[in-house]
């Protein structure tokens, strides 16, 4: 059965791939399981029919039969699960990889979102200026822990899996930043991760719906 996902009609990012529905295509042609996209608008999103897929009216949701999930983490765990290729076969390599997929989301993630929101939504607030700072200065934190932690390693446990494929969509949050930059293990990890050609395929997706929604 040919599952469907759901984006955005219109993504903010406007193409740049950082939609959470990224990580979703990504899994999904990483292991060639073929999907179908139902795009949204951002007020259809808050209407009955999707809400009651995704209770909090977000993208992404998957759709398979009878099952219906949401939350990209949790949908990128479902494929893995499902499907060979994103997941170790030996049980503590499958059980690392799930836990870098949380660590991305719980540890990594958190102030990557905060700086978002500073610069996105608070950049004129009076606090701004001291702010921002601080909030860089945490997201530096991690990001040192985790380059301490690669090294000259390709990826965060020997293969690659799950586990960095949710890693690297956060990262890749920071492109604009010039944080990323700062860690040049970090940035040629990302970029080994772009350049895989699951990876150019599900970009290369998501950036023509926004080029078609921007008569491009």
């Amino acid at each position: 059965m040919t599952p469907t996902i759901t984006a955005f009609e219109r993504s903010p990012d406007g193409g740049r791939g950082q939609a959470r529905d990224m990580r979703v295509r990504w899994a999904l042609e990483e292991v060639g399981q073929p999907y179908d996209v139902r795009l949204l608008s951002l007020s259809a999103m808050k209407q009955p029919a999707h809400l009651a897929i995704n209770p909090f009216g977000q993208i992404p949701t998957y759709e398979e039969g009878d099952l219906c999930l949401f939350e990209s983490g949790s949908i990128v765990l479902h494929i893995a699960e499902r499907h060979a290729g994103l997941l170790p076969e030996n049980a503590n390599a499958r059980a690392r990889a799930i836990t870098w997929m949380f660590a991305a989301l719980s540890t990594i993630e958190p102030p990557i979102l905060e700086r978002e929101t500073a610069v996105l939504l608070e950049r004129d607030a009076p606090w701004h200026a001291e702010r921002l700072p601080m909030v860089e200065d945490r997201i530096r934190k991690r990001l040192s822990e985790l380059s301490r932690h690669l090294g000259d390693a390709d990826w965060l446990d020997s293969a690659f899996s799950a586990g960095d494929l949710v890693m690297v969509g956060v990262l890749r949050r920071l492109n604009r930043s010039g944080l990323l930059g700062e860690f040049p293990n970090l940035a040629a990890y990302v970029a080994r991760a772009e350049a895989r050609p699951a990876f150019r395929r599900a970009f290369d997706a998501q950036l023509a719906v926004a080029r078609a929604a921007s008569g491009g």
